[in-house]
Formats: C-alpha cells, structure tokens, sequence
C-alpha cells in the first residue's frame, strides 16, 4: 500500500509551519502515525562548522550518519546533483499512516492552501488543481474548494482524514 501524502503549501508568512505542528498532534492523538518532509531553502544546514560530522562532510563524505541513543540523522551531499524528486524521499521515510509535506508547491499531490488575505498576495488554488481547500483566518466567496477555518485545527485534520480515506486508521 502506498502511504497516502497531503501537503501544505501557501505563500511565505502565511502560517504553514505552525498549522503543520498542531495538525502533526491532532492527527497522532486520533491514533495515526505522521511522518513529514520539508522543503528547505538550497542552503540550509543541520551541521555546525567545528563538529566532527561537518568535518566529514567537509573532507567530502558523500553521506555522513549521526547516532546517539535517542536519535540519528543521515545528511547526504548531493555534490552537485540533481535535487531529488519528492518521490524519491518519500521512499526513504518508515512506514506511516499519512506524510505531510510542508513546500513542494509544484509537486502534483493532494494539499491544503494556507491563505492570509491580509498578506496581499494571490490565492494559489485557481491555477493549481490540487488544492483540495484553502484554510484562510478570513471567509473567502467564490472558491471552488471548501474554505476551512485556519483556526480550526480539529476540522482541517478532519478534512485530511476524508480525503485522504484514512477514516478506517484513525481512532479518534
């Protein structure tokens, strides 16, 4: 079976991040396992420059895997390389119930708008076909998806739930 993945997506300041956390403890309190994968600016960096595994990669480590006893973290430099499908590290992840994706506007999987009019910027959902809502903190006329209360968190993971079909996993 291949594991169902919802995104969000929206435009920068629009509340993605936040909406992703609550909705990531909604959704584990109803008994579904969530995994998630973000999309990231080219530059970032989860090593700090002095720490052995920045040292490795530095020396040009094509993978370097940090482990303790509570958890471990795999970098891989991609030296150049194409920036990888979001397939492809979907593939990567455990087993889940549900993987919620943050960014990834372009890629052609089931998401969420989060929209804030207040922003000025356009709604994405128009011109992209699946967006299946738009969560706004202002009512919005004329869509042709549903426009769910951003402030409504228990009814968002609701939504995700049905359109997902993940009804027969949950247990809340």
């Amino acid at each position: 079976m291949t594991t169902p993945v919802f995104g969000l997506c929206g435009w920068s300041g629009s509340g993605k991040t936040t909406l992703l956390v609550k909705l990531i403890a909604v959704l584990s309190d109803r008994g579904l396992t969530v995994s998630t994968v973000k999309h990231a600016h080219h530059s970032f960096d989860i090593d700090r420059p002095g720490k052995d595994s920045h040292r490795h990669r530095m020396a040009g480590a094509q993978q370097v895997m940090v482990a303790s006893g509570q958890r471990w973290a795999l970098m891989h430099e991609l030296r150049g390389a194409d920036e990888p499908a979001m397939a492809d590290l979907i593939a990567r992840l455990d087993p889940a119930d549900l993987v919620l994706v943050e960014g990834f506007k372009h890629a052609a999987h089931a998401k969420l708008e989060v929209h804030r009019p207040a922003l000025g910027k356009p709604l994405l959902q128009p011109q992209d076909r699946q967006i299946r809502a738009v969560a706004s903190d202002q009512s919005l006329a004329g869509l042709s998806v549903p426009c769910l209360d951003l402030n409504d968190v228990a009814a968002i993971a609701a939504f995700i739930v049905d359109d997902q079909g993940l009804d027969k996993v949950a247990t809340g």
